[in-house]
């Protein structure tokens, strides 16, 4: 079924997270061999770049197959057309209904009229990736759509190019009186020697984006920490997972020293959530916990953002939203492994409670901290959350997500998130998950050199410095790694990737929902 790309404020509390991603199938036979085309509204051929020293497009997976069924050679209509067969591109072709008495002249009676040339350029996976998002598009309002384009017996290819698929068919939440936008296509039947366990494993990721999209696009004046809190419980309890929210009274008993600080200043009180996933036969693998940093909305508090920047702020709890869907996605996918995302929820706002530069708090643990900057609220959550999962859940691998420094977007853009490890292995495994999933990681320096930087005298820590080194990124990382004890750690900083300024391939404009599938992939090669 196709998703609803238009909900009301209730269902957006309600229903509208969690959505279902459009149906994808694999289909036995060729094109010639199927036996449902009368059922199929658009037909899509792959069509490549031409290759070094040919300037002829290249016939990809299905077109020769097309060409015979439909009685015409398909690939001379690319040529016509122009087409390139860059990756990520298509063109459409809208043949002549067949009229009464005129069946036998025009040999593709009876069958789809649309053809979708889709560019996979040179097949590699991101081509394929793109080539699945463009067809994506390219497909909207329709019903079913039929391919033999990457239902090969290579796992990767479809993999990708089902993702690409999913995240291109990808409707933002819309709170409108118009009508809604053509939703994606109601079914993609790839025909052919597909892989279903990869078929499987893309749309539990693109699954995963989804959510993290939706909840990032939530407006905060509905998003606040008990709404994300009680979204989170309510996708937990409908995968069977366990589930603990702490509120204010539970923090404070508890030394949540700084989640209760970010969150004085706002009328919303904070919370923090766990969610836990364990095998059903114990599993033999290791217990992951991903801590996501959850400010449902950032003012910057008294050390107060300009306008522009807390326009997309709505988004600034996407590590959160990560967390949660890699211990859902892990759940779905039966993964070896035990996973808890730690959640820790608040909004950064302006009132009597504020907390000030200058003030020193006791975080969980009793580590003090000097406050410099109240817009550096993201990484006092994580060093809370961070602590508590140290001393209570006794992870193998702790892993925090967070839109945490500007510095790391200037850096590396918006392409890259921002990695940071001591583990070899674990930086390995990441930058590997990264180039397989199109999420790409730049592993950068913990240097020790900075390390005084974050020293306080009048505390044992201050979170950010007073006489800055540059290399803010790498500061803040610093601050955080004070919080994990001696667990394999990794901090991911995706500042720069979570939002896109406009749409590209398989990347949404708005929310992105990067780090979903890279921890989710993480999570599938984990030894």
């Amino acid at each position: 079924m196709a998703p609803r790309s238009t909900f009301s404020a209730a269902s957006l509390a309600r229903e509208g997270v969690g959505r279902a991603v459009p149906e994808v199938v694999l289909a036995e036979g060729t094109l010639t061999s199927c036996t449902f085309l009368d059922d199929v509204e658009a037909v899509a051929v792959a069509v490549g770049s031409p290759v070094d020293g040919d300037d002829e497009l290249q016939p990809r997976a299905g077109t020769v197959d097309a060409s015979l069924l439909y009685g015409i050679d398909l690939a001379e209509l690319a040529e016509r057309a122009a087409f390139s067969g860059a990756a990520g591109t298509t063109h459409t072709i809208d043949l002549p209904r067949v009229h009464v008495g005129s069946a036998a002249s025009l040999p593709w009676a009876g069958l789809p009229h649309r053809i979708v040339f889709v560019g996979v350029g040179r097949e590699t996976t991101s081509d394929l990736r793109r080539a699945g998002a463009a067809l994506a598009r390219a497909a909207r309002g329709l019903g079913r759509v039929l391919t033999p384009l990457a239902a090969t017996p290579h796992g990767s290819a479809t993999r990708a190019f089902v993702e690409g698929y999913l995240l291109g068919a990808y409707v933002p939440v819309k709170l409108s009186a118009e009508a809604p936008a053509d939703g994606p296509a109601r079914e993609l039947v790839l025909i052919g020697d597909g892989d279903q366990s990869a078929l499987d494993s893309a749309v539990q990721s693109a699954w995963a984006t989804w959510l993290v999209r939706d909840l990032a696009t939530v407006p905060s004046n509905i998003k606040s920490p008990e709404w994300f809190a009680d979204r989170a419980v309510d996708l937990a309890t409908a995968e069977g997972l366990t589930t603990t929210v702490l509120d204010v009274p539970a923090l404070e008993a508890q030394g949540f020293g700084g989640i209760l600080a970010v969150g004085r200043g706002s009328s919303r009180p904070p919370r923090l959530v766990t969610v836990t996933y364990a095998p059903v036969d114990g599993g033999s693998g290791q217990h992951v916990v991903v801590v996501g940093k959850g400010i449902t909305y950032d003012t910057g508090g008294l050390s107060i953002k300009p306008r522009e920047a807390m326009v997309p702020m709505k988004t600034d709890m996407a590590g959160a939203a990560v967390a949660l869907a890699a211990v859902l996605g892990a759940s779905r996918s039966g993964s070896p492994h035990s996973v808890t995302a730690v959640l820790p929820l608040a909004e950064n706002h302006v009132g009597a409670g504020s907390y000030r530069p200058g003030d020193v708090l006791r975080l969980f643990g009793g580590t003090t901290v000097e406050i410099a900057n109240t817009d550096a609220e993201g990484r006092l959550v994580l060093a809370d959350a961070l602590a508590f999962a140290d001393a209570t859940l006794d992870p193998d691998v702790l892993v925090d997500v967070a839109t945490l420094t500007g510095a790391a977007s200037v850096g590396l853009g918006r392409g890259h998130a921002a990695l940071f490890s001591a583990d070899d292995a674990l930086v390995a495994a990441l930058e590997a998950a990264g180039r397989e999933t199109g999420e790409p990681v730049w592993h950068m320096p913990l240097v020790e050199d900075y390390a005084p930087a974050v020293a306080s005298t009048v505390a044992d820590l201050r979170h950010v410095p007073a006489d800055p080194p540059g290399g803010g990124a790498v500061t803040a990382a610093l601050f955080l790694r004070s919080f994990v004890g001696e667990r394999r750690w990794v901090h991911l900083d995706i500042a720069g990737p979570s939002r896109a300024a406009a749409r590209k391939h398989e990347v949404s404009a708005g929310a992105t929902g990067y780090g979903a599938r890279l921890v989710l992939r993480l999570l599938e090669t984990l030894d």
